[in-house]
């Protein structure tokens, strides 16, 4: 009898945001223009270093490879999202929820590691430029690019299956917007302790990792940059780092508070909020942090701006 109240749960309801039809209105038109936004930002970014020859760099490489992350977490969970604060139906089946969550945190935790690889990549051209073009070789950045979604995959599978093989017999409506692992603990009638230790754990190596990189690298920056002798060399390095440290620091602030805090002092609302920083709103800061901090992507775009208007007055009037 109880392994057949197992398998009762075909579907969840998410209860999403509000339940004010006045604020869902609201909260639909605010989120419909954030996510065109970042669509429209981070494609336009790939684009533009695809356009121009001079960010043909490592460092635009990662940023380009972050663009595209940035677009599809997004778009793993704000379509829905959307949907959902327009409609009564808020259902989503169990193998679509358990989609959602697989590359949701595929592509977070990839996001993750290639803040890691930025870290490093601002490392070895500050510290090291003689070896810079040895060390972060064409060879050597696809490979570290690689590797950064191979983890994302690998991490993500193990969470997701962590989580689906729970029982959940106890409930179907999920305390939130999308398919997420703590409101879904919730909902099991088993102990999840274990499962909520090992994707802690999962999480903590991931986050906690990737930040011991991005913190060792910037501190021996910092102290190359206060070594430099060159006020305009040691402002356009504060100035590249600026928009490196701006990304990070929204991104890991908010996972961190969201995944790693005490079980016991989770709470539901407060995770909603957070949740939106890093899947609506962070993705559709990134490439405005990375483009108006940034006098090379300002001059590719007024480059091809200009480009394009030449050619379009040229093609009227020509």
């Amino acid at each position: 009898m109880t392994q057949r109240n197992y398998t009762l749960v075909t579907e969840f309801i998410l209860l999403g945001l509000v339940d004010t039809l006045e604020l869902q209105i609201i909260l639909f038109s605010l989120f419909f223009v954030m996510y065109i936004l970042t669509v429209l930002g981070n494609v336009g970014m790939i684009l533009l270093i695809r356009a121009d020859s001079r960010l043909h760099t490592p460092m635009y490489f990662f940023l380009a490879n972050l663009s595209f992350v940035d677009v599809c977490y997004s778009s793993t969970i704000t379509p829905k999202m959307l949907v959902d604060l327009l409609s009564q139906d808020k259902t989503i089946s169990f193998a679509g929820c358990f989609l959602q969550m697989y590359f949701f945190i595929a592509f977070a935790t990839t996001e993750c590691i290639l803040f890691g690889l930025m870290a490093y990549d601002r490392y070895v051209a500050i510290c090291n430029p003689l070896l810079y073009p040895l060390v972060m070789s064409r060879t050597v950045c696809l490979k570290m690019a690689a590797g950064a979604f191979t983890a994302g995959l690998l991490n993500s599978m193990a969470n997701t299956s962590y989580v689906s093989s729970l029982p959940f017999c106890n409930s179907n409506v999920i305390h939130h917007f999308f398919c997420d692992s703590p409101p879904l603990f919730k909902l099991s009638c088993s102990d999840t302790s274990l499962n909520e230790s090992m994707i802690s754990t999962f999480a903590g190596v991931n986050m906690f990792g990737t930040l011991l990189v991005i913190l060792t690298s910037y501190s021996y920056i910092l102290f190359s940059i206060f070594r430099m002798h060159s006020g305009e060399g040691r402002h356009k390095a504060l100035s590249t780092c600026a928009s490196h440290m701006t990304a990070m620091i929204l991104f890991y602030s908010t996972i961190i508070y969201t995944y790693l805090r005490p079980s016991s002092s989770y709470s539901l609302d407060q995770d909603k909020v957070a949740s939106v920083f890093y899947t609506v709103v962070i993705p559709m800061l990134n490439p405005l942090i990375y483009s108006l901090r940034n006098k090379e992507v300002k001059k590719a775009l007024w480059n091809v701006i200009t480009r394009k208007g030449i050619r379009t007055f040229l093609r009227l009037y020509g």
